[in-house]
């Protein structure tokens, strides 16, 4: 793993100095800095790696994945305007948004150019892989934008849209690896499958974060999503088995003009704990991991060469930010 991440660092530096002579050159180096898991690129050279290729061979698709993911990730920055980041000041904020909004458009070029660094065999596949993921991680913001003016959103649809935003990326992530290591179509194909399911577990681990991680391991705003009235799977459930005083209370914070923004989190948090709506969350993500375990297991390769992507799905599901 470790030099699967010193590989990926030093592209994300010589990715960095390629785009020196852009305008957005500093805004562009500012959010790759920034950090993070870095998980899809990762996955990518991991899957790589897993058929015996040598890694290097998937980096351009690596980082293909982690410059659109910023990309999609300071235009919904935008949309959500939301002031931080990984602990820092988005985009927007440090800046402006027109120059986050030229910044993302950039970086989305700059991720096609990145695949047709592939071998000519792989890149065609390869990139159309990515355009699929590409356009259905925004169909996925635009449902999760759709929510907000949504009396009802079902737990279905919701997580119809967490696998469109945020899963098909890590699936696609784990395909394009294989496709560098022209891996056999059904291990690709259940890579791929492995990586949605564990997307979707990352999302509602994401979603359970929001409101009881610790703030300073989180980096993000802590009952964000709260203060929002966003329509997360906790939202959602609780609006569908709240009633009576229960419901009346739910409803009061959500339709609250100005509310105190601590009192508000508190109260809703602890509306959660009562109907035991924390708890069905973690289920539900436990049960998509273990879907997900299934799918890898179903992969035909030695276990030491899956022993790595073991390792990080587990941690994915037992981080703390």
């Amino acid at each position: 793993m470790e030099s699967l991440i010193k590989l990926l660092n030093q592209g994300i530096k010589d990715y960095n100095i390629a785009t020196k002579g852009y305008q957005t050159a500093e805004q562009q180096k500012y959010l790759m800095n920034l950090g993070g898991k870095r998980v899809r690129p990762l996955l990518a050279l991991m899957s790589c790696e897993m058929f015996g290729k040598d890694p290097a061979a998937a980096l351009p698709a690596a980082l293909a994945v982690e410059v659109f993911h910023n990309f999609s990730l300071v235009h919904d920055d935008i949309m959500d305007q939301a002031p931080m980041r990984r602990g820092k000041e988005t985009v927007h904020q440090k800046w402006n948004s027109a120059t986050a909004i030229l910044t993302g458009d950039v970086m989305l070029v700059n991720a096609y150019q990145l695949l047709q660094q592939l071998d000519s065999d792989v890149c065609k596949s390869a990139m159309e892989l990515f355009s699929t993921a590409a356009v259905q991680v925004c169909d996925g913001q635009m449902l999760d934008m759709g929510f907000e003016n949504k009396s009802h959103v079902s737990i279905q649809e919701y997580l119809d849209m967490i696998t469109l935003k945020t899963a098909v990326l890590l699936g696609c992530s784990l395909k394009l690896g294989a496709i560098v290591a022209q891996a056999p179509p059904t291990f690709a194909n259940h890579l791929y499958h492995f990586g949605v399911k564990l997307g979707i577990s990352f999302q509602l681990q994401d979603d359970i974060l929001d409101v009881y991680a610790k703030g300073d391991a989180f980096g993000k705003q802590i009952g964000g999503d709260i203060l929002s009235n966003k329509k997360t799977f906790l939202l959602i459930s609780a609006l569908e088995n709240a009633t009576g005083e229960e419901k009346k209370l739910l409803d009061f914070w959500l339709r609250h003009p100005n509310p105190d923004p601590a009192e508000k989190v508190e109260i809703i948090t602890s509306l959660y704990n009562k109907l035991g709506i924390h708890q069905q969350a973690k289920t539900m993500m436990e049960n998509y991991y273990t879907d997900a375990m299934d799918l890898l297991a179903a992969v035909e390769v030695s276990t030491d060469a899956k022993k790595p992507l073991y390792s990080l799905a587990g941690k994915l599901l037992h981080r703390e930010n």
